[in-house]
């Protein structure tokens, strides 16, 4: 955790950063190498938002 928000495992890489990236269209491999992370913290912060959103309840209103 840094400043209150989670990070890559022994980085200051915040996964909010590694997920945007992802939704902005770079690969696993490209952002691990962007941010001087290996494949695997990737997977790993991929894995933590899943695990994270299958908390949530989500309502619908119609």
């Amino acid at each position: 955790m840094r400043h209150g928000k989670p990070v890559i495992k022994g980085t200051r890489v915040p996964v909010d950063i590694i997920l945007g990236s992802l939704a902005g269209g770079m690969g696993v491999k490209e952002i691990a190498e962007e941010y001087g992370t290996q494949k695997e913290d990737v997977l790993a912060a991929i894995e933590y938002a899943a695990k994270i959103v299958a908390k949530e309840e989500i309502k619908v209103y119609a």
